[in-house]
Order: structure tokens, then C-alpha cells, then sequence
């Protein structure tokens, strides 16, 4: 049974999605230091570190870049879809988006 959705048009989404959360790592990376820091301050109560803790992982498990969390949940996410196109599939709808839609004649 042939696939009726496009392989292409999902590929690319991905490629769209994946330029947008590298676009959004560096300002939370940003942001991660900015925690970091706050952690050093002289004083801070316990149940104030416990929240930027929680803020600190969240940002971790969604761009990556910890030990628990090498490549983040968005990437993995998408690098899942990725796999889940069938390559074969993705490779003929290209081939024929790259030579046209021509009728046979033969």
C-alpha cells in the first residue's frame, strides 16, 4: 500500500524545526548561565536553589549539553522523526521532485 502522506514535506518540516531550536539554544544557553550564577548567591534559601535546580533541568532536557541530557529532548524529537520516514521513500519522492512530474510516453 503506497504511503499518501509526503515524505519530502515532513523532511523539511524537521529541517525547519531543527533550525528553529538552534536558533532558540543560545539565548538558553544564556539563560542556564544566568542560573548558574544565581546559584552563587551568598544566602540564597534552600527552597529558592531547589526552583532554579528545576529550571536549570528543564533547560537541559529540552537544548541538551549535561551529562543525563547529552542532546536534549527537541533534537532527539526530531532526529525520531527523522527515522521514522522511510529512507527509501524520501529518496524517490526527491528523485522525482528533482526531474519534474513528466508524463511517459511509453
Amino acid at each position: 500500500m503506497p504511503i499518501r502522506w509526503s515524505a519530502v514535506k515532513v523532511s523539511e518540516a524537521m529541517d525547519m524545526a531543527e533550525e528553529f531550536v538552534n536558533q532558540a539554544a543560545e539565548p538558553l544557553e544564556q539563560a542556564r548561565l544566568v542560573l548558574r550564577e544565581a546559584r552563587k548567591i551568598d544566602n540564597l534559601p534552600g527552597y529558592v536553589d531547589d526552583r532554579l535546580i528545576r529550571i536549570l533541568g528543564e533547560i537541559e532536557r529540552a537544548i541538551g549539553g549535561s551529562q543525563l541530557e547529552p542532546v536534549g529532548r527537541l533534537k532527539a524529537g526530531i532526529e525520531a522523526v527523522r527515522k521514522s520516514i522511510p529512507s527509501q521513500t524520501l529518496q524517490r519522492e526527491q528523485a522525482k521532485l528533482k526531474n519534474g512530474s513528466t508524463l511517459k510516453l511509453m
